[in-house]
Parts: C-alpha cells; structure tokens; sequence
C-alpha cells in the first residue's frame, strides 16, 4: 500500500495503470484512473492531478520508448514491446529444453507483466506449460549467469560435466574439472550451448549448459580466439552453426551430397545458403557443402530415403556400416 501524501510515485503509478487497463483499442477516464489508484495503490489524487501527471509522462515518451494518447480517454498506444514480440519471447521461453517448468513459468510471468490486461487474457492459457523434455538441472540458469560473466571479463571457468544415468539423475562424466576458455553462449535445438576452447587443443569444443554443474569462474585469462586455429582469429557464428548442427566438435570438411530438388528447404533449415549445387539433372541435384563429418553421419542417416553421401569416401563407407548395422537390428 502506498502512502496517500506519496505523490512523488503518482506519475509511475498512472504509467503502471495505464500498462495493466489500456492498450491501443482500450482507454481510461480520469475518473477511472482516480478509481484504479485508490483501489490498488491507496492513492488519492483528483482529475487535475491525473492530466498534469499524464502531461509529464509524455515529455518522457521518447525516451523511455512508450507513447499515451489524450484522445477519447487516456491510453498507452505503444510501449517497449508490442503483443507480436511479447508472444515470440513467451513461445521462446515455452518451449526452450533448457529451463525448468518452474523457471518457465516465473519467466513467463515476468514477461506477461509488461502487457495489458487484454493481451494476458489472450495468452492466458500459456500458464499450462506443455510437459516437454525440460531440463533436470536447476542449476542450469545460474551457470548461464557465471558462464556470461566470465565470457564478458575474459576469464577461464571450470565446471563438473554430467551425463543421465538410469535413474534419471545427473552423474559426473569424470570426477575433474573442466578448464577451458568460453567465448560464446549459442541455442541450438531448443538448448543452450558453450563455445570453448581447451588451452591444450586447437580446435573448439561444445558443452550443453543443462549438462554443467558447479560452474566457476576463474581468475586466469582466456586463450584468445586468434590463438585457436580452427576458428581462424574470430568466431563466425552462422558459418559455425551452419557446420556444427548437432553441436559435435571437430573441424568441417567438404561434402559431397545427391539429393533432389524437393529437399532444399530442409538443406537451407540446416545449413543456410552457403552452399554450392555444383550439378542438377531434372530434380535430381548435387550439392557441397562444409560441415563437421560427425554431424553429418547422424544428418545423413536421419534424410536417409532422401540423400546419399557421395564424399568425402571415409564419411560415404561409415554410413553404409550404420546402414548395414541397422538393417541387421530389424531382419535378425
């Protein structure tokens, strides 16, 4: 409850009414206003003040990023973030696998506190979060915290890495530490993932942040990216995503596909469209692309009816063994 003689807050208090009850379609009188504050905030004031207040609030639009209307009643036109953005945030959140059901919700209600009233009855059915296979890791959040940090500062961190045992708990991968030099937090199938480097190794190295327990950050200094080879003195993070779909470490190589023309809107989801079709027959294409070899396996075999590896030979011979060993599992 705030205190009547408050009157410091009254201009915030009508900015937060004006949030909750009005949007571009909905207003507010004065007497409203009068009736909101006194009902929420146990503020009094009467209509002059209402108007002078809102009349303040206005000189500050531009700045603070919102725009209130006087016309036909009094009402928040434009504000940080419209319904269409705060819905991709909440659907964001929705089906992110890296938060737990609890951290989903306390997110989703923060969001939705920065709509009205009348877009919080649109979504309103979000509070029912879908069981979806969420993270077991109520750690998960405060690593990406000390992870962003230690990126920021240029500091090393070192973290326990787990793997779901039978049970459906978390155990250690080795009981040591791991050391290494972060440089970029990325998404990746609905997970967060650490880019990073060991100092010992020239390549990079990808960890699932919902797998991290016991995150610190250190006080030695990172590698540089210049002194990592593989990512040639910069981070470039779409050519980086483009060939490492599944998150596997390991330089990319050239690869040689045959597939048909009715495939390229899967090939553009996972690779972009920086890639080559170096011959095309009627529907059938041949395309290169640059991508990590173990990636492509699994890529590989998951399009199976539709692709056939053609090089690099070492990559086409592993697919035809998984092949082999499938079709094994289902005839014997």
């Amino acid at each position: 409850m705030y205190a009547t003689g408050n009157k410091k807050m009254l201009n915030m208090l009508i900015l937060e009414i004006l949030r909750n009850y009005t949007d571009e379609d909905h207003s507010l009188t004065q007497q409203e206003i009068i009736k909101l504050l006194e009902l929420n905030y146990g503020m009094e004031c009467d209509r002059r003040s209402v108007k002078n207040n809102v009349l303040s609030l206005k000189e500050l639009e531009e700045e603070c990023g919102f725009e209130i209307s006087m016309e036909k009643g009094y009402r928040l036109i434009s504000r940080e973030f419209d319904d269409a953005e705060l819905r991709i945030l909440i659907d964001s959140v929705l089906f992110s696998k890296s938060i737990s059901i609890r951290q989903a919700k306390d997110l989703i209600k923060k969001i939705r506190n920065l709509a009205s009233k009348y877009f919080n009855a649109k979504v309103s059915h979000v509070c029912n979060l879908p069981e979806l296979n969420r993270t077991i890791n109520k750690q998960a959040m405060y690593s990406m915290d000390i992870i962003n940090d230690a990126i920021a500062e240029k500091r090393k961190i070192n973290f326990i890495y787990n793997d779901i045992g039978t049970d459906f708990k978390l155990h250690p991968r080795r009981e040591e530490p791991y050391v290494v030099n972060p440089y970029q937090i990325v998404a990746n199938n609905g997970r967060f993932y650490l880019i990073c480097n060991y100092d010992k190794y020239d390549n990079v190295a990808h960890f699932r942040i919902d797998r991290m327990t016991d995150v610190h950050e250190l006080e030695e200094k990172i590698k540089p990216m210049k002194e990592v080879p593989e990512l040639d003195g910069r981070l470039n993070l779409p050519k980086h995503m483009a060939e490492h779909i599944y998150m596997f470490s390991g330089p990319s190589s050239a690869i040689k596909l045959a597939t048909t023309a009715d495939m390229m809107s899967e090939l553009v989801d996972w690779f972009g469209t920086d890639f080559k079709i170096m011959e095309q027959d009627g529907d059938k294409i041949v395309v290169r692309l640059n991508c990590n070899e173990k990636a492509m396996r699994f890529w590989a075999l998951q399009y199976g009816p539709y692709v056939e590896v053609l090089g690099p030979e070492s990559l086409r011979e592993q697919v035809k063994t998984d092949i082999a060993a499938m079709s094994k599992k289902y005839t014997d």
